[in-house]
């Protein structure tokens, strides 16, 4: 059975759906406002075979803090509710991703503790419309409502763009492992739910 939940949050500032499906292949619906947020989103969901709708409605006219936080907030909650009573997964997941001169580390504990550590370093203020400090406060918002413990190292980097692409394709790639990456490769390609040729692609 797919592990599938949506989630709706209504405030003064954001109005906000999203629905994940855990043992999704990767497909994605994503409309934030914010053209490179919405990359970043597209990414995480492709690399973590994840299949992710999101829909946001911010205050764009003031800043993008609420749109992006608020949306970390909800992805955390469906997350945590997807992952119900968290059976046949692995507590601890990590991983280290490459892009170009970027190296970042990502390490979860879903301990049902919320705990988030980061290190990423940006040089500049903004990639695209999206504010670069809100990196941090998406994942926050995320570790504290999916109950996760959340850590980031940034080993190496200089371009924030790639730095920022690393991390999210980082805390994909750990999450995909820690549903199992053996387990996900039976269960979406030996029995066809979709072919060994998009599988590998998908990470193209």
């Amino acid at each position: 059975m797919d592990r599938i939940a949506e989630v709706t949050r209504v405030t003064k500032e954001t109005d906000i759906y999203i629905k994940i499906n855990l043992d999704g292949s990767g497909k994605s619906k994503i409309k934030t406002g914010i053209g490179f947020f919405d990359h970043m989103l597209e990414g995480f969901a492709k690399h973590g075979l994840f299949d992710l709708e999101v829909k946001v409605k911010g205050d764009l006219n003031v800043d993008c803090h609420h749109t992006i936080e608020d949306t970390g907030i909800v992805l955390g909650e469906v997350i945590r509710r997807a992952l119900g009573d968290k059976s046949g997964i692995k507590r601890y997941g990590n991983f280290l991703l490459p892009m170009d001169e970027t190296l970042v580390m990502c390490g979860v504990d879903l301990s049902g503790r919320p705990y988030y550590v980061s290190d990423l370093k940006f040089t500049n203020d903004r990639t695209g419309e999206m504010d670069n400090c809100m990196v941090d406060e998406f994942f926050y918002a995320i570790s504290y409502s999916a109950m996760m413990n959340l850590h980031f190292v940034q080993m190496r980097g200089v371009n924030d763009h790639h730095i920022i692409e690393a991390t999210f394709k980082a805390f994909a790639w750990q999450q995909l492992l820690t549903k199992g990456l053996m387990e996900c490769f039976l269960q979406k390609v030996l029995f066809n739910s979709i072919n060994f040729t998009n599988f590998l692609n998908n990470f193209v």
